[in-house]
């Protein structure tokens, strides 16, 4: 299900924000810019109505994907964020060291 996910991002010079949209449902994952080459994943947030379909994960699936190809590091102060990261051992490239 989470490769069907279609995945949108919106940024501006100091905050982003990524929404998916399923089944009329909106699920979202902020972050703030620290510089140009630094994000810090502040909170997701998904409805009831998404959980268990992997909705979350490809938000931060698509944080990691993103940063790889713009050359930043990820912060994630979200707990959420943070254990799926943590979960993904191929993921922690872009971890902020």
């Amino acid at each position: 299900m989470s490769d069907e996910i279609e995945i949108t991002r919106k940024e501006t010079e100091t905050k982003g924000r990524y929404i998916a949209i399923v089944d009329g449902h909106e699920a979202e994952m902020t972050y703030s810019r620290a510089g140009a080459s630094l994000i810090i994943i502040d909170h997701t947030g998904v409805p009831d109505a998404l959980r268990g379909r992997g909705v979350g994960q490809a938000l931060v699936r698509r944080s990691v994907e993103d940063a790889r190809t713009e050359g930043r590091k990820i912060v994630p102060l979200c707990p959420y964020a943070k254990a799926q990261i943590q979960r993904h051992p191929e993921w922690q490239d872009v971890l902020q060291g």
